[in-house]
């Protein structure tokens, strides 16, 4: 049977209704009080049948269910509902088969967010779902995220956010790609950014008084909290930081420009159903051409995006952009 969030609200509503001692309730009553609280989370709803309410009912009494004791009183023709036993709750009965399947694949999804303290109890409960305590029949995953649990760096998700949390500052020994030795900085953490598999984490750098100052956690080597005064900027609105880029990496005092570009086959469809950018507009121009116009900074990771459709991508504007992406081709057909 599935299960989704209006079948729960519906088996909760049965659930208070059958163990009420002081009012009878007849299957026209039943829908009534379903029908109230499905309105309430959605307004739209256009309400439920009296065969759903009975299958909902023969569900509850079934061992796929809660095996509920249901006694029918008859009163003339019609007949109202009640528990066996008014002290019974389907709240208080252990974890059935559907509930037991929506919390390992609700578990599954949260074990995604490996290093993150807050969700270190995810990973002891999954032991236990795997361990047979309420395991599921079917222990097939059917859900896959595009994530990498040996990426470098994730050891260092916990720290970095208890420290943006509880407001500390770091000692980071960084080394960044290109250099031979690693060097120290202290950095007052605001900010986790997850990026094409890669984590970064924003920060007041005081040495060059730059509140956005990013490092790749990858890149790190030690990290540890320090005794020095946590200053908390708010200059910065996170939500909004990233809307006009593409990736981590923000040029200083740069405002996103037009950039006009020209894709043709197959890779056409591609942009159109998963747009660039949130600024994309697009239009097609011929049966396998689409022009595309975005409002964006133009970074390093959105060159990187822009060299990987080189084989199907004319770029109009701006000519700086232009002129780069070329050059980049020009160099990596030297070097072959």
């Amino acid at each position: 049977m599935a299960i989704n969030k209006h079948a729960l609200i519906r088996y909760k509503v049965l659930d208070n209704c059958f163990r009420n001692p002081y009012k009878r309730y007849f299957i026209q009553d039943l829908i009534e009080e379903i029908e109230i609280n499905l309105r309430e989370i959605d307004p739209k709803s256009k309400g439920i049948s009296r065969r759903q309410v009975f299958e909902d009912i023969h569900f509850m009494e079934s061992p796929d269910g809660w095996n509920v004791e249901l006694l029918k009183h008859k009163d003339g023709k019609r007949v109202y509902y009640r528990y066996a036993d008014d002290g019974f709750s389907i709240n208080s009965m252990p974890l059935n088969e559907f509930e037991i399947e929506q919390l390992h694949s609700a578990l599954h999804i949260l074990s995604h967010f490996k290093g993150l303290p807050q969700f270190d109890w995810v990973h002891e409960l999954i032991l236990k779902l795997r361990n047979g305590v309420i395991a599921p029949k079917n222990t097939q995953p059917i859900i896959d995220f595009d994530s990498n649990q040996y990426l470098k760096g994730i050891e260092h998700i916990g720290i970095v956010y208890n420290a943006i949390f509880y407001k500390k500052t770091l000692e980071i020994t960084y080394q960044p790609f290109g250099v031979d030795s690693p060097y120290k900085i202290h950095i007052h953490p605001y900010y986790l950014k997850q990026y094409n598999n890669r984590w970064f984490v924003f920060g007041l750098n005081r040495e060059v008084n730059k509140a956005d100052w990013n490092l790749a956690l990858d890149r790190i080597t030690s990290i540890s909290e320090i005794n020095q005064k946590y200053i908390d900027s708010t200059e910065i609105d996170w939500s909004e930081y990233f809307e006009d880029m593409i990736g981590v990496t923000k040029p200083t005092n740069q405002a996103p420009e037009e950039v006009v570009l020209v894709f043709n086959g197959k890779t056409c469809n591609y942009i159109e159903s998963k747009p660039i950018h949130g600024s994309q507009k697009s239009y097609w121009i011929e049966k396998e051409k689409l022009k595309v116009t975005l409002n964006i900074i133009i970074n390093y990771e959105f060159e990187r995006l822009m060299l990987s459709y080189s084989d199907s991508l004319t770029i109009i504007s701006p000519k700086k952009l232009k002129d780069t992406i070329k050059t980049r081709l020009q160099n990596a057909i030297d070097s072959i």
